[in-house]
């Protein structure tokens, strides 16, 4: 199966989705599975993983009865209130819905040294007795605390979302590269292949842009624990899915057939236990 790691649905919401900025009104409007599936069945795509955007265990909710009319949803990264001293009875509570494979806070929006709070790192330890997954979505500069944090967690399940983000637009890579190849040391860390195209010059990029950090990933986690995502609806600001999908086609092409299914399906399948 081909399976898309990452995509997001909502109905839009000015306040709740004030992080959609005026450079990004294409996206101040509803984006639902019925928008997506001709896209994805276009690009030969069997299924997706539902990932929440907003906090609140509202979007928990929405993103699971969206799974239930919706069979092409095989997964949901969900939200709950991991800082919280109830974790336990909220993750007891949302463990009646097995769409759930894992959980995500929007870390890049918060201080450098969120991941490091020990409330937040309690709710980590709960996820464990669930066999919950962890969504890290941070930016390149905050890849540092991160590698902190996942070095206290040996066995629970990460991935990091959008390859941490590196600053592709400005060239910059060695100071992400460094960091990155030292958290694929972590053998429990899995890393999305998706989210590039807004990280560089929106619609201005070429493909080669990508290819420097594409080999970094590829080098530092290998085919055994990447996994392609889009972020739609996202990713339109900046390019169509059909593109990055074949961009990473195309990087791949002289990889073995293997290889190719790892990363295009299998790995998410077996990380998220779709």
């Amino acid at each position: 199966m081909t399976i898309d790691s990452h995509v997001h649905f909502w109905k839009y919401d000015k306040v709740r989705d004030a992080w959609i900025t005026t450079e990004m009104k294409s996206l101040k409007q509803d984006y639902l599975p019925a928008h997506l599936l001709s896209t994805l069945k276009r690009n030969d795509v069997d299924g997706c993983v539902a990932v929440q955007a907003g906090q609140s265990e509202y979007e928990t909710h929405f993103l699971v009865e969206l799974s239930k009319t919706h069979p092409e949803i095989k997964g949901v990264v969900g939200w709950v209130d991991l800082q919280n001293k109830n974790v336990e009875e909220r993750l007891q509570f949302f463990s009646q819905y097995g769409i759930i494979k894992g959980y995500r806070h929007v870390v890049q929006a918060e201080p450098g040294n969120f991941l490091l709070r020990e409330d937040f790192q309690n709710g980590i330890k709960a996820l464990a007795a669930y066999q919950y997954t962890y969504d890290i979505l941070i930016y390149h500069h905050q890849l540092k605390p991160a590698l902190e944090f996942v070095s206290k967690f040996h066995r629970q399940k990460f991935v990091i979302d959008h390859c941490a983000k590196p600053d592709i637009g400005k060239k910059n890579i060695d100071d992400w590269k460094v960091l990155l190849t030292e958290m694929a040391q972590h053998p429990n860390v899995y890393c999305k292949v998706s989210g590039l195209f807004t990280e560089t010059r929106w619609k201005q990029w070429s493909a080669g842009d990508f290819y420097p950090y594409l080999d970094v990933v590829f080098e530092a986690f290998g085919t055994d624990r990447l996994m392609f995502g889009s972020d739609w609806p996202v990713m339109l600001l900046s390019g169509i899915y059909v593109q990055w999908k074949s961009l990473l086609e195309k990087y791949m092409e002289n990889f073995v057939e293997e290889d190719r299914l790892k990363v295009f399906g299998e790995n998410a399948i077996t990380f998220y236990n779709l």
